[in-house]
């Protein structure tokens, strides 16, 4: 079993999305304007701007922190070793790449996400691509598909992973044993799970900082013991991405083909632009400005974060330390290597310090990624009091089995679930991009008129034909007599 789903992933990640996903982010880099560089600035204006209070969505900041949640994990610091160590210090640079094109289709998806998004029996808003492909495409099989294949994979074998990631890096450091680890993360999960979305966004506003922060002091630390080294790392991730850097104190040497590969594979796994799983966050927002594409944009910003800050800054750790001289002194990679290289430079208690992070990380992927799965689970009409309980103890179940087993299998089955999640959504995202087009067009023109962008679905007879009522109301739709 384990050697066919490493067969059907090698088809599905080295065959078809190592290509697909680059190729939709320049396809949206082009169809909007090279919005990601153009309107880069932007951001803190987004973040910090405040309109009236909508009760029915979280703020845009909590939102951000919530696809930030999800996104930063385990992996910005074993996926940027594996890269290191697969594709030499070249893969980094091509990591940069990816994200930087990506930024584009995360702008896309998110936009789409405000866009076609509805409320719940609740009030809040919900969406996210399972409803775009119902609204927009009229394909609500596709939005099925999509749901079942990230509650699958962010629901339950996600967080299984990031849960064995917890209890092997606290063992290791404390030597707690597994099983109170499992317990005291149960405990912690259960605890916030029960808040739904709004759970996820009050834990993520105030922890996704902090552990970003602690993070990036660590790494610029490190660059400033060896601030000699700076020039010689920067052109040793220049030489090895193009294939120019020879092997050197006991190196392997890396080729060109390796560093491209291995580099828009960790990326693409790290920052999850177009994958589908952060429109689910971007939906729950009450955009401000009020506008699909103000989302959009605060939304691309968390791939450049968690690619291009994050992860960069365990590389840096890495390169910095020289741990990649010696392959054998660092256990061959993994989140061994980043903590071998840590050690070197500040001392046996990194051990406990990368324990901490990993377990800052991947706790509040847990959370995000729980928060993903319930929403769609409620496109599929399956929230009554019954099906959220049933759902939740299964979740939990498998953080706890997360942190008493090995996961080989488990591993393969998250990253076939989420190749097809990719491939559903790219395919949707490709079919609306004209709607993508117009949105994004609208929100730049009123812009350049130096207005606060607004969005009138009366504008967009045929978008508006398919949006659910009353979300996009403008201040003449709710006169009386209209």
């Amino acid at each position: 079993m384990t050697e066919f789903l490493h067969f059907i992933n090698d088809v599905l990640w080295g065959s078809i999305l190592i290509y697909l996903l680059p190729c939709a982010g320049i396809w949206f880099s082009f169809r909007c304007g090279f919005v990601q560089f153009r309107h880069f600035k932007r951001f803190r204006t987004l973040i910090t701007s405040k309109g009236p209070r909508d009760s029915a969505g979280i703020s845009p900041f909590q939102a951000l922190c919530i696809s930030l949640a999800a996104r930063v994990g385990s992996g910005n610091l074993t996926g940027v070793a594996l890269a290191l160590t697969m594709g030499g210090p070249g893969a980094i640079f091509w990591m940069w790449v990816v994200a930087l094109i990506g930024m584009a289709t995360s702008f896309a998806e998110c936009c789409l996400a405000q866009l076609y998004k509805s409320r719940d029996s609740e009030g809040n808003y919900r969406g996210g691509p399972a409803w775009y492909m119902e609204r927009g495409l009229g394909m609500r099989w596709m939005g099925v598909m999509f749901s079942i294949f990230l509650m699958l994979a962010f629901g339950l074998i996600f967080n299984a992973v990031q849960a064995n990631t917890i209890a092997n890096a606290v063992n290791h450091a404390f030597n707690v044993p597994k099983p109170w680890v499992g317990i005291l993360l149960v405990m912690l999960t259960s605890a916030i799970i029960w808040g739904g979305m709004r759970g996820a966004a009050r834990l993520s506003q105030f922890l996704v900082p902090f552990m970003s922060l602690i993070w990036l002091l660590m790494s610029l630390y490190v660059v400033a013991l060896h601030a000699d080294r700076i020039p010689d790392v920067i052109k040793l991730v220049i030489k090895s991405a193009f294939g120019w850097q020879e092997a050197a104190s006991g190196a392997l040497a890396f080729t060109l083909a390796q560093a491209i590969t291995t580099g828009f594979q960790r990326g693409m796994f790290s920052n999850e632009a177009g994958m589908g799983s952060t429109p689910n966050a971007a939906a729950a927002a009450a955009a401000w400005p009020p506008h699909p594409a103000s989302q959009g944009l605060v939304q691309m910003f968390g791939v450049f974060i968690d690619t291009m800050v994050i992860c960069s800054a365990t590389a840096a750790i890495v390169l910095f330390s020289g741990a990649l001289d010696n392959l054998d002194n660092s256990a061959h990679g993994g989140i061994t290597l980043v903590q071998f290289a840590l050690s070197s430079i500040v001392g046996p208690w990194a051990a406990g310090f990368i324990a901490l992070i990993v377990f800052l990380f991947a706790f509040t992927s847990i959370v995000a990624n729980y928060a993903y799965a319930e929403n769609n689970l409620r496109f599929l009409k399956q929230s009554s009091p019954v099906a959220l309980v049933s759902f939740r103890c299964l979740a939990l179940t498998l953080v706890m089995f997360g942190c008493l087993s090995p996961l080989p299998l488990v591993w393969k089955l998250a990253d076939a679930a989420m190749a097809g999640m990719a491939i559903i959504n790219l395919s949707a995202i490709l079919l609306l991009s004209p709607v993508v087009r117009e949105i994004a067009q609208d929100y730049l023109r009123q812009i350049r008129l130096g207005v606060t962008p607004t969005f009138d679905p009366n504008r967009f007879p045929e978008i508006k034909a398919q949006l659910a009522p009353g979300v996009w109301e403008t201040p003449a739709d709710k006169c009386p007599g209209r």
